[in-house]
C-alpha cells in the first residue's frame, strides 16, 4: 500500500537534514501562537519552540519513515511541549482523574495499529490525532499544577504515567512481529529492519519516558517535597 503522510514521504538518508517542513499553515499557526502567548513567560515560549521541533524540523519527515522517530515525536509533544504550554491555560479547576483518564485513552488509542495507519494516510486524521494528544496532555499537566492536590495524589498520577508508558514500550519491544503497516516499506532505506525499528521505538518509550516524565513533573514534585518538609517540621 502507498502512504503519503502529512510530512511527506520518508527522506533518503542523505537528505534528512534538509527535510524541513515549511507548510505555511503550520508556520502561520506557530507564529500566531507565539504572538498570542508572548506574555506567558519563558516556559511557554520553549513549549512553542518544541512544537516547531515536532512539526517543522526534519523530525517530522523522519517520523514518516521510522516508527522510532515517531515515538520521539510523540514524547516531544506529550512530555515536552504540553507541560510547558499548560502554563498558558487559564483553567483553575481541571479535574485530575478525568484528565488522566482521557489522556491515557487518547495516547493508547492513537498507538493502535489501525488508528496509527489512519493518521498516516489522512491529513485530517493526522491533525485530529495530534491535537488530541497535545490537548489532552495539556489538560493533564494543568490539572497536576493545582496546588491543593495531596502529595500522594501527585505521586500516584506521575507513577501511573510512567507505568503506562513503560507498559506500551514493553509491548512494542517484545512484540513478535511488526505491527505498523505504514513502516513496512520505509525503514530499510534508513538502515533499519521494520521489527528492529519497532523495538527501538519501544525502548525509547519504555526507558526514555521515565526521565522526561520526571523532568516534566518537576514543579508538582517540588511542591510535594515542600509539603512533606512542612509536615515534618510541624
Amino acid at each position: 500500500m502507498g502512504y503519503i503522510p502529512y510530512c511527506g514521504p520518508a527522506p533518503e538518508p542523505g537528505g534528512i537534514l534538509a527535510a524541513w517542513n515549511f507548510d505555511p499553515v503550520v508556520l502561520a499557526g506557530l507564529a500566531l501562537l507565539a504572538l498570542g502567548l508572548h506574555r506567558h513567560g519563558l516556559r511557554v515560549r520553549i513549549g512553542i519552540g518544541l512544537l516547531a521541533v515536532a512539526y517543522v524540523s526534519p523530525l517530522c519527515a523522519l517520523s514518516a519513515g521510522l516508527f522510532s522517530a515517531r515515538t520521539v515525536h510523540h514524547l516531544v509533544i506529550v512530555l515536552g511541549a504540553a507541560p510547558l504550554l499548560a502554563d498558558a491555560l487559564r483553567l483553575n479547576r481541571v479535574p485530575l482523574v478525568p484528565a488522566l483518564s482521557v489522556h491515557l485513552a487518547v495516547f493508547w488509542l492513537w498507538h493502535l495499529p489501525a488508528a496509527y495507519e489512519l493518521a498516516l494516510s489522512s491529513d485530517l486524521a493526522y491533525w485530529f490525532g495530534q491535537f488530541a494528544l497535545l490537548g489532552s496532555a495539556m489538560l493533564l499537566w494543568r490539572a497536576l499544577a493545582r496546588e491543593e492536590l495531596l502529595p500522594t495524589t501527585v505521586f500516584f498520577v506521575i507513577a501511573a504515567m510512567v507505568m503506562q508508558m513503560g507498559m506500551l514500550g514493553a509491548i512494542l519491544t517484545f512484540a513478535p512481529r511488526a505491527l505498523y503497516a505504514p513502516h513496512f516499506l520505509t525503514t530499510q532505506s534508513l538502515g533499519f529492519g521494520v521489527l528492529e525499528d519497532q523495538q527501538l521505538a519501544g525502548l525509547i518509550m519504555w526507558v526514555g519516558s521515565l526521565p522526561l516524565t520526571i523532568l516534566a513533573a518537576w514543579p508538582p514534585m517540588m511542591r510535594l517535597v515542600a509539603h512533606t518538609r512542612r509536615r515534618i517540621a510541624a
